[in-house]
């Protein structure tokens, strides 16, 4: 009886402990692979970490030699990214290309040239000044 006790008590404390999936998500990490070249064969291409629903902006900071460079890009299972003509994450309708001035990008390889904009097809190739990711 002991025994049955204890190993109650034990499952208890280790799933009270264990994260719930919205903790998880509310602070989800992945890394985007972002291109200056081709994504495949991979050219000028860096993996990049975010913090779900955090701004990158590329105008300024460690990752400024990407500002307006991105060709293509690689986004992860689960998470959905947006990329930006304007820095700090802003979306201003009609950029200064006179398209959308942000692309969606969900899970797999793209070529910004030929990218989901809210109007349709985007050339969206060296625009990108800042990007935000989330998990679906």
């Amino acid at each position: 009886m002991f025994f049955q006790s204890l190993l109650a008590i034990t499952l208890v404390a280790v799933a009270s402990a264990a994260p719930s999936n919205m903790e998880r998500s509310a602070d989800a990490t992945t890394t985007v692979t972002l291109c200056t070249g081709t994504v495949s064969p991979p050219e000028g291409c860096i993996a990049v970490p975010f913090v779900s629903q955090s701004c990158l902006d590329l105008s300024q900071g460690g990752f400024s030699f990407l500002n307006k460079e991105i060709s293509g890009a690689v986004v992860p299972g689960g998470f959905i990214c947006t990329f930006f003509e304007d820095a700090g994450c802003i979306a201003t309708g009609t950029g200064n290309s006179n398209q959308d001035s942000e692309v969606v990008l969900s899970e797999g390889s793209w070529n910004l040239a030929s990218a989901p904009g809210l109007s349709g097809t985007e050339n969206f190739n060296d625009l990108t000044s800042s990007i935000t990711c989330s998990p679906l």
